[in-house]
């Protein structure tokens, strides 16, 4: 009679542990912030922006109900391919890769650059170039906790303010660099740890 109480104890325990994880697991993904598709579009474009294969190339993202849009025009299949491996981000349930691979697509780049457009078509402007490294600093974990003021003239770009590592001031710097219109970055950044 011992043994079968016994087991029938351990049966009981392990009931209950099963629930209060069950429980706990739950609670965890109910505290879980929610992907929503505009942060998962956030992301998925800062990704394409940053990438030094696609950044030149409007790639257009939609995203619906978690399932991911991937269009516009590249020079080659594997810059389409990047592209789909940077929109494989935590939330995106599915990505349709509708890119064009257009082998003349450098062409039409290197012709929108010297008219002074962005890859949206837009003029690229002093104040665009300044809001966009701005957003460039927001979404990059190398620069959380620093304070940059950022200023741009005649498209040179000015870095002023405190950084946590060298790892984050050349973060800094190159993604200034990399931005669409940027002539030159002057950095005047101090590391504060």
């Amino acid at each position: 009679m011992s043994g079968v109480r016994a087991t029938v104890l351990h049966g009981a325990a392990v009931l209950v542990t099963f629930a209060a994880l069950s429980v706990a697991a739950r609670s965890a993904a109910a505290q879980a912030p929610q992907m929503t598709d505009e942060s998962l579009k956030e992301r998925i474009e800062y990704g394409l922006d940053t990438s030094p294969i696609v950044r030149k190339y409007d790639v257009k993202v939609k995203v619906a109900a978690g399932e991911v849009i991937l269009s516009g025009d590249v020079a080659t299949e594997a810059q389409k391919a990047e592209a789909a491996r940077l929109a494989k981000v935590a939330g995106a349930v599915k990505i349709q890769n509708a890119i064009i691979v257009d082998p003349d697509e450098d062409k039409s780049v290197t012709d929108r650059i010297k008219a002074g457009l962005n890859k949206a078509g837009d003029r690229i402007t002093d104040g665009w170039i300044t809001a966009k490294v701005k957003w460039f600093f927001t979404g990059d974990e190398l620069l959380k906790g620093s304070d940059i003021d950022i200023d741009t003239k005649d498209n040179v770009v000015t870095l002023k303010g405190t950084v946590k590592s060298a790892e984050g001031r050349a973060r800094a710097v190159a993604l200034a660099t990399d931005t669409e219109g940027v002539r030159r970055v002057i950095d005047t950044l101090v590391i504060v740890k």
